[in-house]
Order: structure tokens, then C-alpha cells, then sequence
């Protein structure tokens, strides 16, 4: 019976009406263009095919680099945060559902007293017998009690309902922010590993920059020995040498704060990780733009803006709420008795039922000023979607940009590569045939160091750029993830603490 009476409750609660605004999502700040500015330089791949649903990183084809993400998956500490966040939503969403139901609780007590024989008589006529007040003898008594108190809001404007609404939305916003921390943090290892990935290219190339001036330096002393080379040659060698190989130390200590930083994100001391050196032998995949409308899809930290604007209308709708009356029905009941003897007896028992309906009337204007903030809030919270589909445009566009303009930049530099060591050759030749002096040879050779650097850096921003472009594409991820991070009022929930 008492199940029946809170279900019919319930379903008129629900059947009222909900003040305030209904949701819908607000249109971007401009109209969305049918297609990107910049052309890739690549053949684009078809849409949401060459990224790997959930491991996006896999389009790489690097066994290293999945291994790493796998562990990041695992035991990223920033990672865990943010699932723990999202499990606090969850139950917070709960939280708001209960308000659907009614709240019963008990406060049993029991305890012993003894009442003053001087005690006042609170206008209660003295006992005469012969014309003497008699004394208030004192008493003692035990009392016993059991009593329930049932409270129950009835939801005629749709307070409770808003709160679950906003309850909601917060949820979905975290599991977005979820996915976006877990797009974040993968897209920095990946960006980080072929930046190391990079460096040992680079350390390679200046190795063997060393190791071809070391041979310089000998065939510059025999010739200072023979007496055909000058005591300068030897110590413009030197210099060189001296040089380069101090840029071999500089090229390790970047690689090591690369590989701390792997360590970090992959949530393992930075001692006890160790990165095998290996080649940079790698070029950005093909990646799927898709049309930029797709990208208010695929943007986690889009869809937790648009998340966060349903918040805010909710609230809106919970400050206007308070301008209409908040009914209660309550009820309250149980045993008293001055001996646990008794204490379940029929006599023993009493109940109370009644209803409060609060009316709002004057109030300083709070109501009023509540509605405004919430009003407000929700503007700002369209500002800042509209700012993040921006920004995300913004992000596409430079990713694709720089992977055309860094592409262009290492075809030409290939050529200057070769230009350099053609140079280097011919600098050689006319140093031994005596026609320039050694100063040419120390100019190609560092001329040629130089531009097969370049060459490598501009081969590891070009993975690193990849990197960032799918990262501002979203990955493989797409807004109806979160659709299902939800909560719902339950019947189970009538019973429960």
C-alpha cells in the first residue's frame, strides 16, 4: 500500500509542469564552413577509417609507441583523476534522483527522569486538603519512544526534475573532460616519443659529423707534420671538433628530459624508465578531416561546453522555480510508553499527518537576483562554446598548415642536404689541390652539419605535427560516447538508505 501511495506520488510529480527554459543547443558563432582552407599534403584517407577506434595512435604502425600508451592507459595518475571524477559524478547524479522520493527516518530513544517536588505548576491549580497546599511530590518515570517522520516535496514545478537535469549534464560534461584529458595525455606521449624519436636521428647525424672532422683533424695534422698545412688549419679543425662534440652532449640531454617526461605520463619514476635508442623512421599517415562540421562531433572539449551550456539552462530553470510555492507533505508517527513492557501496545501508539505549502511573497529581491546570475551564466556559457568550436577550427587549420608548409620545407631541404655534401666534396678537393684555404673545408663542414640537422628536425615536427592534427580533430572519438552517462529516478530507490 505504502509502495503504491509513493509511485502515485511520484508519477504526479511528474505529470506537472517545469518552469524555465527548454534546452537546445546554440548555433556556432558563424556559419560552418563546407571545407578546409589548407589542402594536406597527403591523400586524404576516408572518414573515421584510418584512425583505430579508442587507439588512435595505432594509425602510427609503431609497436614502442602502443606499448607506451597501453602503460599510460593503465597508469597515468592524471588519467585515474579524472576517472575518479567521473565516478563522482555519477553518484552526485544519484544524489539529485533521490529528491523524486519521499525521505523516511526513525529516532528511537529511551531514557529515565526524575521530576523536582518544587517543580513551577505552569498555571495548574495546587492540590488543598483542609485548607493546606499540599507539596508537588517529586516522580520518576522511564520513557520510550519509537518515532518515524515521512517528508515528501511534491514537484509541481519541476525543481526536482531540473536538478536531475543539471545532475545529468554535469555527468555527461565529466565523461567528455574524461575523454579529453585521455586525448590530451596520449597525443603529448606521441608527441613526446617522436620528439625523442627525433633526437636520436639527430645524434646520429651529429656523430657522424664528428666522426668525419676526427679524420679531418688527422689528415690536417699529417699535413701539418709534412709541412703543407699551417698551424691554423689544425687549430680551425680542432675548434670544430671541439664544437660538434659539444652539441652531441646538448642533443643527449634533450633526449633525457624527452624520456623523463615518457616517464611521467606513463606513470613510473623517471629513474627506472629507459628508452632504447632507435631511428626516426617514420612519416605522418594519412589522416581523415572529414567537413569542419564533424569536428563539433568529434571534440571532447566541445561536447563538454555543450554539456556545461545544458547545466547552466537547468539552472535557470531552478532559479525560476523559486518564485512559484514548494508543497510538502509530511507525517509522523509511533510508540511512547513509560515501560518497554507496553511500548508496542495499541495506547502506545500516535501519528500525525499534514501539509506546508511556502509561498514566496517578499523576499529583498534574492529570487530575482538569482534568476539574473543564472540567466548570465548560461550567456557566458554559450560565449564559451562558441569559443571552443573556434579554437578548434583554429587548431585543424594550423595542424594542417604546418604539416603542408613542413612538407614543402623538407623537400627543399633534402636538396640542400646534398647541395651540402656536393660542397663539402669539392671544398675537400681544392684544399688538397692547394687552390683555397682550410677555412673553406671548416665552412662546408659545418654547413653540411647544419642542414642535415634541419633535415631531422623538420622530419620530427612533421610527426609531431601529425600528432596535434589528429589530436585537434578529436581522435577517434565521437559525442554519442556520452550519451549513455545518465541517471534516472528508480522505484528500487524507495527502500533504499
Amino acid at each position: 500500500m505504502k509502495h503504491n501511495l509513493f509511485l502515485f506520488l511520484l508519477t504526479m510529480a511528474t505529470a506537472a509542469c517545469t518552469v524555465g527554459p527548454r534546452y537546445s543547443r546554440p548555433s556556432a558563432p558563424a556559419p560552418t564552413p563546407d571545407a578546409w582552407k589548407t589542402q594536406p599534403p597527403w591523400q586524404q584517407a576516408a572518414p573515421k577509417d584510418a584512425i583505430p577506434k579508442g587507439a588512435w595512435w595505432q594509425v602510427y604502425n609503431d609497436p614502442v609507441l602502443n606499448g607506451y600508451e597501453v602503460q599510460l592507459l593503465k597508469a597515468n595518475q592524471s588519467l585515474e583523476a579524472a576517472r575518479d571524477r567521473l565516478q563522482q559524478a555519477r553518484s552526485l547524479a544519484r544524489i539529485a534522483t533521490a529528491d523524486f522520493f519521499p525521505q523516511l527516518s526513525a529516532d528511537p530513544s529511551g531514557y529515565r527522569e526524575r521530576g523536582s517536588g518544587n517543580r513551577p505548576l505552569n498555571g495548574e491549580a495546587p492540590t488543598i486538603i483542609n485548607g493546606v497546599v499540599q507539596p508537588v511530590p517529586p516522580y520518576t518515570q522511564s520513557v520510550y519512544t519509537i518515532p518515524f517522520n515521512l517528508n515528501y516535496e511534491v514537484d509541481l514545478f519541476g525543481s526536482v526534475r531540473r536538478n536531475v537535469e543539471a545532475a545529468n549534464a554535469t555527468l555527461q560534461s565529466t565523461a567528455a573532460d574524461l575523454q579529453n584529458a585521455l586525448l590530451v595525455l596520449t597525443a603529448e606521449l606521441a608527441a613526446d616519443y617522436f620528439s625523442l624519436r627525433e633526437l636520436d636521428a639527430e645524434y646520429v647525424v651529429v656523430q657522424k659529423s664528428v666522426e668525419t672532422q676526427s679524420k679531418g683533424l688527422e689528415l690536417v695534422n699529417q699535413r701539418h707534420q709534412g709541412g703543407i698545412a699551417s698551424g691554423l688549419d689544425v687549430a680551425q679543425q680542432a675548434t670544430l671538433l671541439d664544437s660538434t662534440t659539444s652539441q652531441l652532449a646538448l642533443v643527449q640531454q634533450s633526449r633525457a628530459q624527452y624520456e623523463h617526461a615518457i616517464a611521467v605520463l606513463i606513470g613510473q619514476p623517471a629513474p627506472s624508465v629507459d628508452v632504447a635508442v632507435a631511428p626516426l623512421n617514420a612519416t605522418p599517415p594519412p589522416v581523415p578531416l572529414g567537413v569542419p562540421s564533424e569536428v563539433l562531433e568529434r571534440r571532447p572539449d566541445i561536447a563538454s561546453a555543450e554539456r556545461q551550456m545544458a547545466y547552466e539552462n537547468a539552472q535557470v530553470g531552478i532559479a525560476r522555480t523559486a518564485f512559484y510555492p514548494h508543497i510538502t507533505l509530511s507525517g509522523s508517527g509511533g510508540w511512547q510508553s513509560t515501560a518497554v513492557s507496553s511500548l508496542m501496545n495499541a495506547p502506545s501508539l500516535f501519528w500525525s499527518l499534514g501539509a506546508d505549502a511556502l509561498e514566496p511573497i517578499i523576499q529583498g529581491g534574492r529570487n530575482r537576483a538569482n534568476l539574473a546570475a543564472a540567466r548570465a551564466a548560461y550567456d557566458q556559457s554559450v560565449a564559451n562554446y562558441r569559443q571552443s568550436v573556434l579554437t578548434a577550427f583554429q587548431q585543424v587549420e594550423d595542424g594542417i598548415s604546418n604539416l603542408s608548409t613542413l612538407n614543402q620545407a623538407l623537400t627543399t631541404q633534402t636538396a640542400a642536404v646534398e647541395d651540402a655534401r656536393r660542397l663539402l666534396t669539392i671544398a675537400n678537393n681544392r684544399y688538397i689541390g692547394g687552390a683555397t684555404s682550410y677555412l673553406d673545408v671548416i665552412t662546408a663542414q659545418t654547413t653540411l652539419l647544419s642542414n642535415e640537422r634541419l633535415q631531422t628536425q623538420l622530419l620530427g615536427q612533421q610527426m609531431v605535427s601529425s600528432v596535434y592534427l589528429v589530436k585537434a580533430l578529436g581522435g577517434a572519438w565521437d559525442a554519442r560516447e556520452i550519451q549513455g552517462e545518465t541517471v534516472r529516478p528508480q522505484a528500487g530507490q524507495i527502500l533504499q538508505p
